[in-house]
């Protein structure tokens, strides 16, 4: 447990007087004392307890509620690792120092909570990791974490209508300790457990040249490590284009493998998929060969969660692929958890709908304001179970959800918990969801702001943001943005000087690299 001094919650925050009196309408009468488990302290974990805490005190004080967390300090993904390690171990983070953000940090805010005036739209990565921090002082979370305790093992004892969690961590001193809760929410991130890739001679290659390694994109550090070396990154999604952009220039020469077409990196072309390795290099499936000294493999992450593999409460099965296992267990492709109900309850059999919920398993979706939407479903769900209708009618609305990705051209066995497209919708739909059963007020508000919706509209805001940086005159543009409304108007005139200065100039529409996935 972390005594932080708290800092008091401002009165004048416009944000916190709306959720305030949001929540405290309908706010029930509890029974008897619910207890709550959150794992993890990144973003989604951080919006949980920032969503308990908002409760109204006659309600908050029937909870027994604490969050659990694996390191020393909160801040998930952007926290920096403690010590460095090679393969097998699994590193605390895929951070690496030069990394910066692909969004624009008021995209990346909890609502009401922005970034510090002059904070560089696109800063790297210290920047966010301190936003955590101050939003956890800001609001007196530290007070409710217990740091260095990694959970081992969670398993349910009771039936589909009753029963408690049993929980097992482990501590910095190695003990473990067991717990008990009502509820559970695992709110644990999902770039931790690197989706590895085989090809048939791959071992030849490497034994036939010195030094030749082949690595996860979850062990990449800095650049310099491989400087004159020929490179081959396999991916071509936002990590593997930062990664390509720092070697080019360093790297003797750099390729990018992709599948189905990609977004050229400059300086590194552009190869397709790998067929096989031989000793001299790698062969792609159109039967071009290139040599290569390492192979830097960017094929993301799994969806696993050891801890409940470990306590039997989820089975592991990459070759699952239908709704066929609905009737008996929770199961994880790698790719898609399911059966959730809306990505975030589980419908396992084995226990109460409302016991156990995740909170950000869905990508291509801004984290914190959606962490913090999914955050009151699941909380509501735990203090109303009667809003959420039978086991049997939740399952037909998920069978009914992925059969509309199927008519979309999208298996949601492989696509799993992306929201290409409909990220803003699921959230207005979350919370719209809560309103229409009456345990939040309707205030007649979408939950997303209109300015974050803009956002999705401008194509010219990061080739603006690195035409400003080259000018010098980055600093200038943001150093009085402090409110959420001042920060929007910064993004809409770059957005527009940006336009305004390719268009004069003959620029031709692209795609921005940083901004396509």
């Amino acid at each position: 447990m972390v005594n932080t001094p708290t800092f008091i919650l401002s009165l004048f925050s416009p944000f916190f007087l709306h959720w305030q009196t949001v929540l405290q309408q309908n706010a029930p009468e509890l029974p008897h004392n619910k207890s709550i488990a959150v794992i993890g302290a990144g973003s989604a974990g951080l919006a949980v307890l920032k969503t308990i805490l908002d409760l109204p005190e006659s309600t908050r004080a029937k909870l027994d509620f604490a969050l659990y967390e694996k390191r020393e300090d909160v801040g998930g993904v952007w926290l920096p690792e403690s010590k460095s390690v090679q393969p097998p171990t699994i590193p605390e983070t895929a951070l690496y120092p030069l990394l910066r953000t692909n969004t624009p940090v008021p995209h990346m805010t909890y609502p009401g909570f922005p970034f510090p005036k002059g904070t560089p739209l696109y800063p790297s990565h210290p920047h966010i990791a301190a936003y955590h921090r101050r939003y956890s002082r800001h609001h007196g979370l530290y007070n409710h974490i217990h740091f260095k305790h990694e959970l081992r093992s969670a398993s349910w004892e009771g039936n589909e209508t009753s029963g408690q969690w049993n929980l097992v961590f482990s501590n910095q001193d190695d003990q473990y300790l067991q717990k008990k809760y009502d509820h559970l929410i695992v709110a644990t991130g999902n770039n931790h457990f690197p989706r590895l890739v085989t090809w048939t001679g791959q071992d030849e290659w490497q034994a036939h040249g010195h030094g030749r390694k082949m690595l996860h994109s979850v062990y990449y550090r800095n650049p310099q490590d491989y400087a004159g070396l020929q490179v081959l990154i396999v991916g071509n999604g936002s990590s593997g284009r930062d990664i390509a952009s720092q070697l080019v220039g360093i790297s003797k020469k750099v390729y990018m493998s992709v599948r189905n077409g990609g977004i050229e990196v400059d300086g590194a072309p552009l190869r397709p998929a790998v067929s096989h390795f031989n000793k001299h290099g790698v062969v792609f499936v159109d039967g071009t060969e290139v040599a290569a000294d390492v192979v830097i493999v960017c094929t993301g992450y799994e969806h696993v969660k050891p801890f409940l593999n470990e306590g039997h409460m989820l089975q592991t099965d990459r070759g699952a692929h239908s709704n066929d296992t609905y009737a008996s267990a929770l199961v994880t492709n790698t790719r898609y958890i399911f059966p959730l109900y809306r990505h975030i309850l589980s419908l396992s059999p084995e226990y109460p709908t409302n016991a156990l919920a995740f909170i950000g398993l869905p990508s291509y979706i801004a984290n914190c304001p959606s962490d913090i939407a999914q955050s009151l479903f699941a909380v509501h769900a735990i203090l109303n179970p009667g809003i959420l209708g039978s086991r049997e009618s939740l399952l037909a609305e998920l069978n009914g959800y992925e059969e509309g990705l199927r008519k979309r051209n999208f298996d949601p066995y492989i696509v799993g918990h992306q929201l290409n497209g409909t990220s803003v919708d699921y959230q207005d739909e979350l919370v719209g969801f809560l309103k229409a059963k009456g345990v939040i007020r309707d205030d007649g508000k979408k939950f997303v702001e209109d300015w974050r919706r803009d956002i999705l509209t401008y194509q010219y805001l990061r080739r603006g943001w690195r035409r400003l940086e080259a000018l010098g005159q980055a600093d200038e543009w943001v150093k009085d943005a402090e409110t959420e409304e001042q920060w929007a108007d910064v993004m809409s005139r770059l957005n527009a000087w940006q336009k305004q200065w390719e268009d004069d100039n003959g620029v031709a529409f692209r795609i921005d690299a940083d901004l396509a996935g």
